[in-house]
């Protein structure tokens, strides 16, 4: 087993005013070598979005981008004549392939928008660009891991070009269970959304993330009402 945390405290931070930023890996102006990605994993923010403000129409190739709101709503619009809401509760997937335009900005005139957005390396290059959300009030099951995403169009949740899966978890006070390892050489990257968890024996609190590799399932308790996103995803 090996294993690498990323303590909330220890992660990037940029203060643009209308954005507050933080990076779990090095992106923008934050760059640490220790923490370029882990496995396919390469982009991990956690942005606050003042009332209206956003960002303009610019470009991606090549990248899975998926954002999920945590509180609030963002406004997207891209090139490929995709224009909608995407609220707390729900996800959303961008298949950037051969090359989209996009923008983001918070629906709301008057609250803060917090959204992780993740970015994948993808293991098809230049594909049709491709855009999705779903909701995740039909996935959610209280006590429950449960996924939202996955390699499989027919699978639950939202899917990418990617050997990867997503599950997420609220997870109640003394809650003990296993996550199993999806796919042989992959491992997991686990995000603490809200509360205290204990996985595979390291304590961890609110936006702390743990990424484990080199085994086929994970041990994990809930020391408090807590909330999780699990990316399983390859390692090469």
């Amino acid at each position: 087993m090996i294993k690498v945390i990323h303590k909330a405290e220890t992660r990037g931070y940029a203060d643009h005013g209308w954005l507050k930023a933080k990076h779990t890996f090095s992106f923008a102006n934050y760059y640490n070598p220790d923490r370029i990605h882990f496995g396919v994993l390469r982009v991990l923010n956690d942005d606050i979005i003042a009332p209206g403000m956003g960002f303009g129409n610019h470009p991606h190739d090549n990248m899975e981008i998926i954002t999920l709101p945590l509180s609030g709503s963002i406004k997207h619009k891209d090139s490929m004549g995709n224009s909608s809401v995407i609220n707390a509760g729900e996800i959303q997937v961008m298949s950037a392939g051969s090359g989209v335009f996009h923008s983001e900005y918070n629906a709301s005139k008057t609250e803060e928008l917090n959204l992780f957005q993740i970015w994948i390396f993808t293991n098809k290059k230049n594909v049709e660009p491709r855009y999705d959300q779903q909701s995740l009030k039909t996935l959610e099951k209280k006590d429950e891991l449960y996924q939202v995403l996955s390699p499989n169009p027919a699978g639950q949740g939202v899917w990418i070009n990617q050997n990867a899966w997503f599950s997420m978890g609220n997870l109640s006070t003394a809650w003990q269970g296993k996550y199993t390892i999806k796919s042989s050489g992959n491992g997991v990257y686990v995000m603490v959304i809200e509360g205290e968890l204990v996985i595979e024996g390291e304590k961890l609190i609110a936006r702390d993330g743990i990424g484990i590799s080199d085994i086929d399932a994970i041990n994990i308790i809930s020391e408090t009402d807590s909330r999780i996103l699990i990316m399983d995803i390859p390692m090469r």
